[in-house]
């Protein structure tokens, strides 16, 4: 057999003109009887007149085998990663085959078109009864490691987001390209600059790993950063350069937007690719302020050295500025003149039209509302099933009326209908559940708005992941029949949730927990749940089951049955949290903290239904009422609490000890919600507004109203240079409750509002924030010797006891407020995967507004008012000589205490634990406003009188006097606190 040794066949020879220039590298070695004639023909063109004539007067196949020859099994060799059989599979050539130089050329083709290789021979060898191709490769090195040296600007993990983004194609474990890294450098490139390193340098530097491996180090020499230096504008008349700054969202200083001084405090880092959209911007500000034939130039740019003296570090400024130039032509200012439609078959009201545009006839006009204009009209045909629809303006200048006139032509397209509503991801989730949200049905016309509210309602069920129109709704639209087929991609979350919860609250102290949790029991849309905490504040047990659809009616009922106990005991709370409670050690000792526990049982039955017709174009919107029956009963741990307790009248025919167990209270609380929040857990964007008006009276021994209304809304902060894709949120909240009781009776104190904690002002201790009142109640006092011994009854008797004077006294106590207002504004910026940082400021106002609801019981009053009080004289151990105090029937509010507002202002970080199924928060609160005062006692009688109550033939009378003074006269001192630092498991909202 006789080959060419060593003879390269290129793909721009006698291979394929097709292959690339690197194909030279590459050999096919083929016997000389099959390759002679290709290569003389090749050639003959190429050679002189005599010449040629010698060559084609040669013959081209000396020794050629007649017939065809047979092919037998191909052989590999060189290949290490990818498999044998994954070779052959891309040969044309087969066992069996007659051999045929075309096919081979064809093979080595395919072989090399895989890019897998960086060499590729084929050589024939003549055996007996056939011939063997034998096939030499040899593989591209594969990438081992990828390393970045000076790498400062931008994360490694940002890198690979970028290039996979940018489809650049190199990972670890990838085949080695030269020009994969070649285009892997010019993204890094881009990207340095966009974070200010313009002059950034990268070498990259190949390392060989044997066998078949390369490693790859980027160095990188990141260079000075570059940041905007000066913008200045040429040609501006009408608006001046700080206006057009503002315009510039990219590349305008960091400061106080209209602050003149500290407008632009910090510059910008300067990234080139900006500069064209800000340029755009610019003149967008000409044309919202009416220059409609604004026209911004190319912008020139100025690189210099920093200079000048940092105002922040004091120090020369390091690193290089580029200073930029706008040039603009203003033109004349123009008006609207009138916006007007052409092409608008299906909808013929012309006015209807012109109202989807906010700027009337007359003003100057704004780019910017008329593109909104635009959009909205869009959606409108939308709504109509127009999902083609494109609104083209045209604008008519009028120069000397300088009015401008747009003229829209619409294009409708054909009306869509909807086809099939298909769902898939749904393996737990019955269809019916997911199509009984879904407003839009089979048949009908497209709804655009309609589709994108189905969304919303099914991201408040909270069954699946939040689903975005833009990527979990695919349409397919069949132009000729005027159809569109819909199909919802759904995640679905886990539907059962077994799991432990704990931590740190200020209602709940130290607490553990197990709940199950199922929020789409059997796929039917069913909620079943079981509950337990203990606690050092509070237990709990609970079991709850809803039906969301009852009878395939949109009809919701819902029963629970719980058994609770609770301890509000704010020193307890903060002795467990590790923060100062909010009345200090002095106010503790003499029991102003409202400390008691309540235990009740019960249950409650409720029912809703969505409103479908009403806000069905905006949001969800939904009536519901909730009946609840339960029975409790008051334990308390100080003087203070229990006359509160015993004193208010909110329990008709009761006084005393008897009003604390018990307490049965039925109650029915109709309610309405309207929400446009895209999620039921940590909305990015949204609003809802919730009204409830709870009633006790229908039944049981309590009677009182108590209305709440409670209003939030979310905003993604998209656009900030910071964050450009909107996971940023600001949220507000806003709630308003009272509650009063009627027929006589005033609310229980448990049900009046108290204000503080992790739910509503996070700077202040739970159920803290109160106004105070004094509480009349009758206080035994010893009667006590100067040399501190008690005044025995009877000196022979030691069983009698001591002598004891009654005294009237009035305790100050926090009551709660009837009416509270909250308000709480959140800045939330999420860092990783279920960690979120969040600044916040809050805001509450607790106050009484109705007297009457500080109100004794008139047994309760004619308890206190009907024995004798003091002890003027002292007989054989008895008291004689006492007197009558009349305690008046309503109680007054002590001064100072009543409107008292409480901000908190500060930082925390929440965690979502897995475990534990809720957010962990950390957080710092400092408080600019709270209650900080010394009060005055209040005695029940005057000064001359509460001396008289003392005896006076003995000697005991007055010390006991000035202990009693003392004790009962001295000043209250109120301090709340002034910083908080806390750790919880709950959310505000």
């Amino acid at each position: 057999m006789v080959i060419f040794t060593g003879t390269r066949v290129s793909g721009s020879s006698l291979i394929s003109t097709s292959q690339p220039v690197r194909a030279r590298s590459s050999r096919i070695r083929i016997p000389v009887t099959a390759l002679t004639a290709l290569a003389t023909m090749a050639l003959i063109p190429a050679l002189t007149p005599a010449l040629r004539a010698q060559v084609q007067a040669q013959p081209q196949f000396s020794g050629a085998q007649a017939g065809p020859q047979i092919l037998c099994q191909t052989q590999v060799i060189g290949n290490r990663r990818i498999p044998k059989e994954s070779i052959l599979a891309r040969l044309f050539s087969r066992p069996g085959d007659p051999f045929d130089p075309v096919v081979v050329e064809r093979d080595f083709n395919s072989l090399w078109n895989t890019s897998y290789f960086d060499d590729v021979r084929i050589e024939r060898v003549n055996e007996a009864n056939c011939v063997q191709l034998i096939v030499y490769v040899r593989e591209k090195p594969t990438i081992r490691e990828m390393n970045f040296k000076g790498l400062n600007a931008v994360t490694i993990s940002d890198v690979y987001d970028r290039w996979k983004k940018e489809k650049v194609g190199l990972t670890v474990e990838s085949q080695f390209d030269e020009t994969r890294v070649k285009r892997a450098e010019v993204v890094l490139q881009e990207m340095l600059g966009e974070h200010g390193h313009q002059f950034a340098v990268i070498k990259t530097e190949i390392k060989t790993i044997p066998p078949a491996a390369v490693a790859l180090t980027f160095n990188i020499k990141e260079g000075p950063t570059v940041k905007v230096g000066k913008i200045v504008f040429q040609g501006n008349q009408q608006l001046n350069a700080r206006e057009l700054r503002a315009s510039m969202k990219n590349l305008k200083p960091i400061g106080i937007p209209h602050s003149i001084f500290l407008e632009d405090l910090l510059p910008r880092t300067f990234d080139a690719s900006k500069l064209d959209e800000d340029a755009e911007r610019v003149r967008g500000a000409y044309r919202d302020k009416g220059y409609f034939k604004a026209l911004t130039g190319e912008p020139q740019t100025n690189v210099r050295n920093a200079g000048g003296i940092n105002p922040f570090t004091l120090r020369p400024s390091t690193g290089k500025r580029v200073d930029i130039l706008i040039p603009v032509e203003e033109g004349a200012r123009y008006r609207l003149g009138g916006i007007t439609f052409t092409g608008n078959k299906e909808y013929t009201n012309k006015k209807a039209l012109r109202a989807q545009f906010a700027q009337k006839d007359g003003e100057y006009f704004n780019a910017t509302l008329f593109g909104k204009g635009i959009e909205a009209l869009r959606k409108a045909y939308g709504e109509g099933g127009f999902i083609n629809m494109v609104g083209t303006p045209t604008p008519r200048v009028d120069e000397a009326k300088k009015l401008v006139y747009l003229d829209v032509d619409i294009d409708e397209g054909k009306k869509f209908y909807v086809s099939r509503i298909e769902f898939s991801g749904n393996t737990i989730t019955r269809d019916k559940v997911i199509r009984r949200e879904i407003l839009i049905e089979e048949g009908q016309v497209y709804n655009s708005r309609l589709v994108d509210l189905s969304l919303l309602r099914l991201n408040q069920l909270n069954y699946f992941d939040t689903l975005k129109a833009e990527q979990d709704v695919e349409t397919r639209q069949n132009a000729d029949a005027g159809t569109v087929d819909l199909l919802l991609k759904l995640k679905e979350k886990g539907k059962n949730s077994i799991g432990l919860n704990g931590g740190l609250s200020g209602l709940s102290g130290s607490f553990i927990g197990l709940n199950y949790e199922t929020n789409n029991f059997l796929g039917l849309g069913e909620t079943l749940n079981v509950t337990a905490n203990i606690g050092d504040l509070s237990r709990t047990l609970s079991l709850g089951f809803n039906e969301p659809y009852l009878r395939n009616k949109p009809i919701s009922l819902g029963m629970q049955v719980f058994s609770s106990k609770s301890d509000f005991n704010p020193a307890k709370a903060a002795s467990l949290t590790g923060t100062v409670a909010g009345s200090n050690q002095a106010n503790q000792q003499q029991s102003l903290s409202s400390n008691y526990n309540q235990s009740s049982t019960g249950f409650t039955i409720s029912t809703g239904t969505p409103l479908r017709k009403l806000f069905r174009r905006s949001g969800v919107a939904r009536v519901g009422v909730t009946y609840s029956l339960s029975r409790s009963g008051i334990t308390t741990f100080s003087d203070t609490t229990r006359n509160v307790f015993q004193s208010l009248a909110f329990r008709s025919g009761i006084a005393g000890s008897s009003q604390l167990t018990g307490i049965i209270t039925s109650k029915i609380t109709p309610s309405f919600s309207f929400s446009t929040l895209d999620r039921a857990q940590g909305p990015h964007h949204g609003k809802d507004f919730n009204i409830a008006f709870e009633v006790a009276g229908v039944g049981g021994n309590t009677k009182y109203y108590a209305p709440t209304a409670t209003y939030r809304q979310f905003f993604p902060m998209k656009g900030l240079r910071m964050d450009r894709e909107g996971h940023n949120v600001l949220g507000y909240r806003i709630q308003l409750s009272n509650v009063a009781g009627f027929g006589g009776q005033v609310a229980p104190p448990f049900n009046r509002i108290y204000g503080g904690g992790e739910n509503e002002v996070r700077g202040f201790d739970i159920r803290s924030s109160s106004p105070y009142t004094f509480i009349p109640t009758r206080v035994l006092f010893n009667l006590t010797n100067p040399d501190g011994t008690l005044v025995p009854r009877d000196p022979t008797n030691a069983t009698l006891g001591n002598v004891q004077i009654p005294l009237p006294i009035y305790r100050l106590a926090p009551i709660g407020g009837d009416t509270s207002l909250t308000s709480n504004v959140e800045y939330r910026i999420p860092i990783v995967n279920q960690v979120t940082f969040a600044v916040f400021t809050d805001f509450g106002l607790t106050f009484d507004t109705e007297k009457s609801q500080l109100r004794q019981s008139v047994l309760g009053q004619s308890i206190l008012n009907t024995p004798l009080y003091g002890c003027p004289e002292v007989i054989n151990g008895a008291c004689f000589g006492g007197q009558k105090v009349t305690f008046p029937l309503d109680l007054a509010t002590v001064p100072h205490t009543n409107i008292v507002p409480r901000m908190s202002n500060g930082a925390e970080l929440q965690v979502i634990l897995p475990i534990v199924n809720a957010p962990f928060r950390i957080y710092y609160a400092y408080n600019p406003l709270r209650l900080y005062r010394n009060l005055p006692q209040q005695l029940a009688v005057t000064p001359q009188q509460f001396q008289q109550l003392f005896p006076t033939n003995l000697g005991a009378g007055q010390f006991t006097y000035q202990q009693a003074l003392q004790l009962y006269g001295a000043d209250y001192v109120l301090r709340e606190p002034r910083k908080t630092f806390r750790f919880t498991v709950a959310t505000t909202f």
